[in-house]
């Protein structure tokens, strides 16, 4: 079965070691078949959330911004991959801004199957735990049905490119061709 995947790139940082991570998983899914679309969630325009509670009054976002069309390719998706570069000790603003914005549809993003990916330059894998925690925290509590299948935690790799060469780029490509 082809499933659409859509790879959600929270890295500002072009060609940064997350956004390698992502393109090697985004081979892999194409490689097993699947329709793949990756965003850099930087190159959008997204308003912060104001916490103006337009949304819970009236079901959409008092913005009118990129997060509109990004809200239909959320929904289109079967599979959602959330990465992030680890900024002291969680996810980038970048991808938690879309992440916020996510609030008048979140409940609509149902049985979606749900891949990470974080990198570090911290050696010590317990650096990546809150990032992880909270992206699963969207999706164990607010994605209805989702379905965590994979994980990668990169860590040691700080310099651009970094990553190249590690296991974790085979990680990613198999993670991806497992959609």
């Amino acid at each position: 079965m082809c499933a659409k995947v859509l790879i959600l790139s929270g890295s500002p940082r072009k060609n940064g070691n997350t956004e390698l991570l992502c393109g090697r998983f985004a081979d892999g899914a194409r490689d097993a078949g699947n329709e793949v679309e990756v965003v850099r969630v930087c190159d959008l325009d997204v308003a912060y959330c104001t916490g103006c509670d337009g949304c819970v009054k009236t079901g959409k976002c008092v913005f009118k911004d990129d997060m509109e069309g990004l809200r239909a390719k959320l929904l289109a998706a079967d599979a959602i991959v959330f990465s992030s570069p680890v900024y002291f000790y969680t996810i980038s603003a970048q991808i938690k801004t879309v992440i916020d914005r996510m609030v008048p549809f979140y409940a609509d993003l149902r049985d979606k199957d749900v891949y990470i990916i974080v990198a570090a330059a911290d050696p010590e894998e317990s650096m990546l735990e809150l990032a992880v925690e909270a992206f699963r925290g969207l999706t164990r509590d607010c994605l209805d049905g989702a379905v965590e299948k994979g994980v990668i935690k990169a860590t040691g790799v700080w310099e651009k490119g970094a990553v190249n060469g590690t296991p974790f780029m085979d990680q990613a490509y198999q993670m991806g061709r497992s959609v």
